[in-house]
């Protein structure tokens, strides 16, 4: 049985990685996980310098999910090169680092410095505000992200997965606009916008009013932004949202998704990415596939 998936020439041994800020560089999760158990390990977002991240509280419980405002807190990419690079170096995973920044130069600036460094793609986080567009995220606007794409892809050595918003009027005019930039592959869906206010305190739960829900809430949203993407494009599928059993990332898989990433389920579960591969592996027995990829897209 062959749970080994390809993205854009990069092979995994089974298609599960983590989502992006739910798994930190992995050393957090290194007790509770078997890091060479899943296909990948996506990071934290890692920008050109240190970020403070938002005011708390940034963390609250919602049903069925959570939200979060955690603002992109990293330690930047100097000590995520000397820190967490080595240490995701010593299991047999592939590392995709997951990529911030407030204007394309501070984009280009992480990726060309990781061009010098043993990681295996990049995910670029476009959900992040473009300061000189007055604050509207790059993944919003197809021209923007069309262009960031390009941009990135000068300085990239490695694969470019780009991560889209789904706070968006249509998510394949957005995938379409990354294709036609150059992106090798696609993960989808980023977190929703949404609002929570404590009644008995008469003020929002978040000190940044808005955060980004995640969690099993959104995950037939992100299925349908999935199979919309998938039959609308040529790339790869990396896709999340609300995945937390076997057949969460099987229903993806049929949708058009190559991959999975697994992340509010981490917080709950922290061996869940190891139990969901197993699942799926369980899953191609039952149903006599042979070859993960005879799943991908099968349902029409």
């Amino acid at each position: 049985m062959n749970t080994k998936i390809n993205i854009a020439g990069v092979e995994w041994k089974n298609p599960v990685t983590t989502a992006s800020g739910t798994f930190g560089s992995g050393a957090e999760f290194a007790e509770f996980v078997d890091l060479n158990k899943i296909g990948a390990v996506t990071t934290k977002g890692v920008a050109n310098v240190p970020w403070e991240g938002n005011p708390t509280p940034r963390i609250a419980e919602t049903y069925g999910g959570m939200m979060n405002a955690v603002g992109l807190q990293n330690p930047g990419i100097d000590v995520f090169c000397e820190r967490d690079i080595p240490f995701l170096r010593q299991y047999d995973t592939k590392i995709i680092v997951n990529v911030c920044g407030r204007t394309t130069e501070d984009y280009c600036e992480v990726v060309e410095r990781l061009s010098h460094e043993d990681v295996d793609m990049l995910e670029i986080n476009i959900s992040c505000p473009n300061v000189k567009e007055g604050g509207i995220a790059f993944g919003q606007n197809p021209k923007s992200a069309e262009e960031i794409t390009k941009e990135i892809k000068k300085y990239a050595k490695q694969p470019v997965i780009m991560k889209l918003s789904p706070n968006v009027t249509d998510i394949t005019e957005m995938a379409k606009a990354v294709e036609a930039g150059g992106a090798d592959a696609v993960s989808l869906i980023n977190t929703l916008t949404g609002m929570k206010i404590d009644v008995h305190k008469r003020a929002f739960a978040l000190a940044n009013k808005t955060g980004g829900v995640s969690g099993p809430a959104i995950k037939p949203i992100a299925v349908r932004m999935v199979y919309q993407t998938a039959n609308a494009i040529k790339l790869p599928i990396i896709a999340m949202g609300g995945i937390a059993t076997p057949e969460d990332a099987i229903e993806f898989i049929l949708a058009g998704a190559t991959a999975v990433a697994v992340g509010t389920a981490n917080f709950i579960n922290p061996s869940v990415t190891m139990e969901i591969a197993e699942g799926i592996e369980k899953y191609m027995e039952r149903y006599h596939f042979e070859n993960i990829k005879d799943m991908v897209g099968l349902v029409k």
